[in-house]
């Protein structure tokens, strides 16, 4: 099954050309869709010097969000599966086949990529945390056990995905996508996968002010009229 990899990237010039060289290197049929989400430090440049026919390379000419680059991307996919896929180095690619796999022999819908059921490395004491609390709120308000909400690593039906009616403009995607999917009746399967984080000063962006928005989706959703 050919799969689509969306790529939201902003001010990741020290890592996008290595991300996309992994991603070109797995063993399967891909196309690459990388939203640069106005990047002023070359990350354009460093994109610039990677086109290819399995590459597309799309721009905000204003920064927008992580949800809002992703609903862009959303838009340009063909393939009938669709990932997310960081612009840094904190997930390994290598994940993304196993991950695929379920989607392909018809088991599943939508796949997280789970770093608790996996090898965690490098998590700050108040993410690990974070990333608990949004993963009981998940399991306690949409009838399913989530052991990792707000992985990247989020794997679905390209039909599936079209299908939500997203709204998210920041970090928010992630509880968004997990609320629309569970209102839906949509069973998520968890894979274990490896996680290696960063530290802010190399660049990591979310804050602990993300994970009370992505609480405050959770919430939201469980309640909304629609899904």
């Amino acid at each position: 099954m050919k799969l689509a990899i969306i790529v939201p990237a902003y001010n990741e010039a020290a890592t996008i050309a290595e991300v996309v060289a992994r991603l070109r290197a797995l063993p399967l049929e891909k196309e690459i869709v990388v939203v640069d989400d106005a990047s002023t430090d070359g990350t354009a440049e460093a994109l610039a010097a990677l086109r290819g026919p399995d590459l597309v390379v799309l721009r905000h000419e204003r920064n927008q969000g992580k949800g809002a680059a992703i609903r862009t991307g959303i838009a340009y996919v063909t393939a009938p599966a669709v990932v997310i896929q960081d612009a840094d180095l904190e997930y390994d690619p290598s994940e993304l086949p196993k991950l695929l796999e379920p989607v392909a022999r018809g088991a599943a819908d939508v796949v997280y990529g789970s770093r608790f059921l996996g090898v965690l490395e490098g998590m700050r004491l108040m993410n690990y945390l974070a990333n608990k609390i949004l993963a009981w709120a998940a399991t306690l308000l949409y009838g399913q056990r989530i052991t990792d909400e707000a992985t990247c690593y989020k794997l679905f039906r390209t039909d599936v995905l079209k299908s939500l009616p997203l709204t998210c403009r920041r970090f928010e995607f992630c509880p968004e996508v997990t609320a629309r999917v569970r209102r839906r009746g949509i069973h998520i399967m968890e894979l274990p996968i490896a996680y290696s984080g960063r530290t802010v000063a190399a660049g990591k962006k979310i804050r602990m002010s993300d994970m009370l928005d992505a609480l405050g989706t959770l919430l939201k959703y469980r309640f909304a009229a629609r899904a």
